[in-house]
């Protein structure tokens, strides 16, 4: 004798088993309800199954909705923003690299996860006319290669990985070798919180250790059809010949002018906040002081209340230059990159508190303090005849990457002057540099300002194509 069972009922049953299952903490029996999960979650040996995991990945959510990456987009901000794995990942960037401060990394972080734009950014460009109705809205380019620097580890991942889910596509990043231990943990990090939540595995990979092989082959990938580089000239040049689609961040020489019609006692504090700032590693960081010979002495001593210190004896100041600088002499030596104020005095013997947080020193406009990008807290100010001069040799000292300026005035023309002077993506008037990333000032935060390649301040339209949909002779209602 044969018993039919209603399909509802059946189903019903299942969906309590598979509960009970569930609530006992057994596995579910079914591959199709819970997937084997791979332990390293986003990190792979190598590159190829990195690329391959990513374009699997990325063809998943190409057709899941603006809502759903929102919802992936939220995941990724929530986790980053959990005191516990806040404090961590910017405790891990600063003791395997050595570089910059842990309060500013956790402030760094906090501005990424926050501020970064999200899917709000890809906002559709709707025509209609005569001949009918067309759609311009930025979608996906797929796989995007991301290179990371070791100064902003975790702040570019949680950047970009934001930026670039929100447009659809999925990243593959090659961090910075000094900094693989951090990106893994971040990158493990956010795709089990990411795979919890339903999302497609590995919109977030990378290769376990890094190299300039692995990036070389990440650029060569055919299934990478975007490369995005964060760091110095020669990576950018680097995918730039690529023959792919390329944003470059590269280098910055930000100067400050300081006119005399500034809040002295207010220009000094900003100028210390920003160039100390997770100890100069910022990329928009002040390099330099320009400042009007009437107001020099005055903002020296207001600086030094702020929390610099102060060499004046030529000779230490040159002693200095050959500890910091590299063989060369035309960029810093690696391992006094993001070191702090205290650390680098000891060394040549000058004992200060951690209360001093910036090295500062008068210099002509020619000494190397000034031309040459350092990352680390020392800062050289150079005295002018008036802020006519002193924009002059700010746009010199800029060496036109038109990267970061900014002035401290009142005196509304000059600023003007100086903004249409230097072209750079971000001038800040009257606030410490990282105002120009949403800290403290209006706007928003990005760690792959793309001054190379012209895209500015990136965000997730920058990581997407802009693509037309017409239809002919229908919807023109007006």
């Amino acid at each position: 004798m044969s018993t039919t069972i209603d399909p509802a009922v059946l189903q019903q049953l299942v969906a309590q088993a598979v509960q009970q299952l569930k609530n006992q903490g057994a596995a579910a029996p079914c591959a199709a309800v819970a997937p084997a999960v791979p332990d390293e979650y986003g990190v792979f040996s190598t590159m190829k199954d990195a690329i391959d995991a990513s374009a699997k990945a990325q063809h998943t959510l190409l057709f899941q909705n603006p809502t759903q990456r929102k919802q992936w987009v939220d995941v990724i901000r929530q986790t980053c923003l959990k005191k516990e794995n806040m404090e961590m990942m910017s405790r891990l960037a600063v003791e395997e690299t050595e570089i910059g401060r842990y309060e500013d990394k956790i402030i760094k972080n906090t501005a990424a996860a926050q501020g970064t734009p999200g899917i709000e950014d890809l906002v559709t460009d709707a025509r209609t006319g005569e001949h009918g109705l067309v759609l311009f809205e930025y979608c996906p380019f797929g796989v995007i290669g991301a290179i990371t620097p070791t100064t902003n580890p975790t702040e570019t991942i949680i950047n970009n990985s934001i930026c670039m889910i929100s447009g659809g596509n999925t990243v593959v990043f090659s961090p910075h070798p000094r900094a693989k231990k951090t990106s893994v943990f971040l990158v493990q990090l956010l795709n089990k919180a990411l795979y919890e939540a339903g999302a497609p595995l590995n919109m977030i990979t990378m290769v376990r250790e890094p190299s300039i092989e692995a990036t070389n082959e990440m650029i060569d990938s055919p299934k990478v059809r975007m490369v995005v580089a964060t760091g110095g000239p020669g990576i950018v040049k680097k995918v730039l010949s690529s023959g792919k689609k390329a944003i470059g961040a590269g280098p910055g020489n930000p100067p400050v002018v300081v006119d005399e019609t500034a809040n002295i006692e207010q220009a000094a504090k900003d100028i210390v906040a920003g160039s100390s700032f997770d100890n100069n590693v910022p990329c928009i960081a002040e390099k330099e002081v320009f400042a009007v010979d009437s107001i020099f002495d005055y903002l020296l001593i207001n600086m030094k209340g702020a929390g610099a210190y102060e060499i004046k004896d030529k000779e230490t100041i040159e002693k200095l230059w050959k500890l910091v600088a590299n063989e060369k002499g035309d960029g810093p030596k690696v391992g006094f990159v993001g070191k702090s104020a205290q650390y680098i005095l000891h060394q040549i013997g000058i004992e200060v508190d951690d209360s001093k947080r910036l090295i500062i020193m008068e210099t002509d406009k020619d000494h190397p303090f000034v031309q040459t990008e350092m990352l680390m807290p020392i800062l050289p100010v150079v005295r002018c005849d008036n802020v006519d001069q002193a924009i002059e040799w700010a746009y010199e000292a800029e060496h036109g990457n038109r990267h970061s300026a900014m002035m401290h005035s009142t005196n509304v023309a000059k600023l003007s002057k100086m903004a249409k002077l230097m072209e750079t993506t971000i001038f800040v008037k009257n606030g410490p540099s990282f105002a120009g990333l949403g800290i403290g000032g209006q706007g928003y935060p990005t760690f792959t300002i793309a001054g190379p390649t012209g895209e500015g301040l990136t965000s997730p339209k920058s990581f997407c194509r802009r693509r037309e949909c017409v239809m002919k002779d229908m919807f023109n209602i007006r």
